[in-house]
């Protein structure tokens, strides 16, 4: 069944176009990589998808419903939840302070109070840490610690999919494979749809799954992460050989 639906999108900023006739689908439970260079258009595809950025044409589906020039709030109300690039947490409230502020748009909703409780517990469960240091600023935590807040912090809500922009950035190979070790525990766990930009083609294929690359703003290899991470054919499009 798939969950997320992508026809023709298109993403422009002024007359430059960073998004170009972009389609795929994504099946429920599965883990999508969208890999390629700077400035190919990963990050603008990912916020168009959650609302931040308009989408200029074309359509998205989530779960069934047209999202398309729906709010960021809307969106994440279906079951979308985004990490975004950076780990944006607040630095002068707490760590469990944070998690709970991913649970501020359902704090009216019937039984809220104990499902936030619930999910506080499955993320301090899934990251041990966060629970050891839950009174502690969040700006005093190191910044793999940082990454493993702001997942938590998404999936406070109870989501169906959750995407992150560039979880490895800035953090040393070490600490990235803590973090996507986490991941796809969550993923197993919960039956979790991943959506992840990932620059590294190299860390997507050594995590496997499935794989987009983008460059120029268009998608030029959709394929298993493991077998397109062990061909030549990720090369050329990564780095345009092929314009050569």
């Amino acid at each position: 069944m798939s969950v997320l639906n992508l026809s023709g999108v298109e993403v422009r900023y002024g007359r430059l176009t960073a998004v170009r006739d972009v389609s795929f689908s994504m099946r429920d439970g599965e883990t999508l990589f969208i890999t390629g260079p700077n400035g190919a258009g990963k990050s603008s595809l990912l916020r168009a998808i959650a609302g931040v950025t308009p989408v200029a044409g074309g359509t998205v589906d989530f779960d069934g419903y047209p999202i398309t020039g729906r709010t960021p709030e809307a969106i994440a109300r279906l079951g979308f939840s985004m990490v975004p690039e950076g780990r944006e947490v607040f630095g002068s409230l707490t760590i469990e302070e944070n998690l709970l502020v991913g649970t501020g748009m359902r704090t009216r909703e019937p039984g809220a109070k104990a499902r936030s409780a619930a999910e506080l517990e499955a993320v301090y469960d899934t990251f041990p840490i966060l629970k050891e240091r839950r009174h502690s600023q969040a700006g005093l935590l190191s910044g793999g610690q940082q990454q493993m807040l702001v997942i938590g912090r998404a999936l406070m809500t109870g989501p169906k999919l959750v995407a992150i922009d560039e979880p490895s950035l800035g953090l040393a190979p070490n600490i990235t494979d803590q973090v996507y070790e986490r991941l796809l525990g969550l993923q197993r766990q919960r039956g979790l749809t991943l959506l992840v930009v990932e620059q590294s083609s190299t860390r997507a294929a050594m995590v496997g799954g499935r794989m987009l690359l983008m460059r120029g703003g268009r998608i030029l290899l959709d394929g298993d992460a493991r077998e397109l991470g062990q061909g030549e054919a990720i090369q050329a499009a990564y780095f345009g050989y092929e314009d050569h």
